[in-house]
């Protein structure tokens, strides 16, 4: 046995940043299997799946001086739900641009849609992996519109829990977003009332 599988995910990501191809190995060992379950839950295609698990391992792997990683199970869920993401959107964009007499506007104006819509989804599997309290807190404000003081009542914390609770949802989301590396103009664009 390895020593390495004795190791922490943490310690396991401090030797992955330090460039140790053996930690990368036993990262890989304890989460391909979960990673290919949850890409095929989302496209069901068994070679496809495979293919985005092994395009994230490899960015991972690429990045690995530059990521910070908090959970290496919620981060690498989340980088495969986004492959898998992406992946629609590349089919999407292709079958729109077979269509006959198919507008140029039309598929910029597409393309900003499904660029605002992947980003979401991308945000939502970053929500799903908060604290439970972030999260609570970021659905409330976010997705239903409450005030600091109605989500503090409806969860029984301070309004001032309520704020920090906030702050720390959208800098997560931040820290994800930028670690992905979404090209400035999108997030910017598409978030900028989110982030507000």
């Amino acid at each position: 046995m390895s020593k390495y599988s004795t190791y922490t995910d943490q310690e396991l990501t401090g030797l992955l940043q330090a460039d140790d191809h053996d930690a990368f190995t036993e990262i890989y060992q304890r989460y391909w299997k979960k990673m290919l379950g949850i890409a095929w839950n989302h496209c069901k295609d068994t070679a496809g799946a495979k293919d985005l698990v092994h395009e994230v391992f490899l960015s991972l792997w690429e990045r690995r001086g530059t990521v910070e990683i908090q959970s290496v199970a919620a981060f690498l869920a989340t980088a495969v739900k986004f492959s898998v993401f992406k992946h629609y959107q590349q089919e999407k964009r292709r079958a729109d641009l077979a269509k006959e007499n198919y507008e140029f506007t039309d598929i910029t104006h597409d393309e900003h849609k499904l660029d605002a819509l992947f980003l979401q989804e991308y945000i939502n599997g970053i929500v799903e992996e908060m604290p439970e309290k972030c999260r609570l807190v970021f659905r409330y404000s976010r997705d239903m519109g409450l005030k600091n003081n109605e989500i503090a009542e409806r969860i029984e914390i301070s309004e001032k829990g309520v704020e920090a609770n906030l702050t720390r949802a959208l800098k997560i989301i931040r820290g994800e977003l930028k670690n992905y590396g979404w090209s400035i103009v999108v997030a910017l664009h598409t978030i900028i009332s989110l982030l507000k």
